[in-house]
């Protein structure tokens, strides 16, 4: 850890605190994860990490190498300094359809390369994508904390993802292809940019999670009439929100859609895109993933008790008490959920025909 120096917080995900830090010889600003030493080290923290060291592409954060401290295993990865796509959309309301569709480009661009190495993200979100802060925004997926590998693992049947975002098949718990679930979430990262809400919450009661799984399983969703939103645009819409995921649109078949092709930029065409699919393309890691699973295994013992160092292996033991409040909210609202998804299970709701 002596290489880095912090900078400042810049939030937490679902498995950590990130924080920025410099490197202190190189200069650059690197975004760093920390995860608590000991039980929370489990197979989804190896697994986003293995999967993410495996990803090169513009559109995807890149890892860089994992370090450890005496309090917490730090994920090292890019920075994004144009934060997150949500906070674009807050701050904006809604987005054009061209701004929309440019960074739909760039998501599906990122979501196929991933596809193509065998890892499907399964938590796709607005909160998941970032920009590089350039002054015409590079979309960067990140958090592959959910991720799983169909060359590692058997088809996901777990429910994981944020219940806006969750494909109808993903809530039935049945054996499901991460790939089109993957398709479903990019559909409603489009509507969110276009239109500024989520497509099955009621917009009233968001908090209604029965309601919104009523929603999506009936693919009940409009687009306001205030909303200008061309007919290409709502037939591609109308092909990813399709409740039976054999008949909805690949990640192919959206790429060759007549509104994602409109005006794509050169670099995110076939041909230029052609670099980052052969074989045997570099690891941004100059870590093995030898070294890499040794540190893991590492970070599994928890920490000394004895030590009282603060957080993340200095001072600032002042911010436990934030941490553990925050981990009782998180803990709630995943509880909350869950009950809600078991309940609508339980009562027949979730059925695909």
């Amino acid at each position: 850890m002596d290489k880095y120096e912090l900078v400042k917080d810049i939030g937490s995900g679902n498995f950590g605190v990130a924080r920025l830090m410099r490197n202190k010889e190189t200069k650059e600003l690197v975004a760093m994860k920390y995860i608590d030493r000991g039980h929370k080290i489990d197979e989804n923290v190896a697994r986003e990490i293995i999967n993410h060291r495996s990803l090169r592409h513009p559109n995807i954060i890149r890892f860089k190498e994992v370090v450890l401290t005496p309090t917490h295993l730090a994920i090292v990865m890019e920075y994004a300094a144009g934060g997150e796509l949500f906070e674009r959309i807050c701050n904006a309301g809604r987005f054009s359809e061209d701004e929309a569709r440019y960074f739909f480009q760039q998501l599906i661009s990122g979501v196929s390369y991933c596809h193509s190495m065998q890892i499907c993200h399964r938590d796709l979100k607005l909160e998941n994508t970032l920009l590089d802060g350039s002054p015409a925004p590079r979309l960067k997926i990140c958090d592959f904390g959910y991720s799983k590998s169909s060359l590692l693992h058997s088809r996901p049947k777990s429910t994981v993802g944020t219940p806006a975002y969750i494909a109808p098949e993903v809530l039935s718990r049945r054996e499901y292809d991460g790939k089109l679930a993957d398709v479903w979430s990019c559909g409603v990262t489009l509507y969110v940019m276009l239109v500024g809400a989520y497509p099955f919450e009621d917009q009233e009661d968001p908090k209604n999670f029965r309601k919104t799984i009523t929603r999506i399983m009936a693919v009940q969703y409009k687009i306001p009439d205030y909303v200008h939103v061309s007919q290409d645009c709502r037939h591609l819409l109308s092909r990813i929100f399709v409740a039976n995921p054999a008949r909805r649109i690949t990640i192919k078949e959206i790429k060759n859609h007549p509104w994602f092709l409109k005006n794509l930029p050169r670099e995110l065409t076939e041909g230029a895109q052609a670099v980052y699919y052969m074989t045997g393309n570099p690891t941004y890691s100059l870590q093995s993933v030898e070294e890499i699973m040794k540190i893991v295994d590492e970070a599994k013992a928890p920490p000394p008790v004895s030590r009282s160092i603060g957080r993340f292996g200095w001072g600032g033991e002042e911010e436990d008490d934030l941490k553990e409040e925050d981990d009782d909210t998180n803990e709630d609202e995943e509880d909350e959920y869950e009950k809600r998804v078991k309940e609508a299970q339980q009562s027949g709701e979730v059925n695909i025909s």
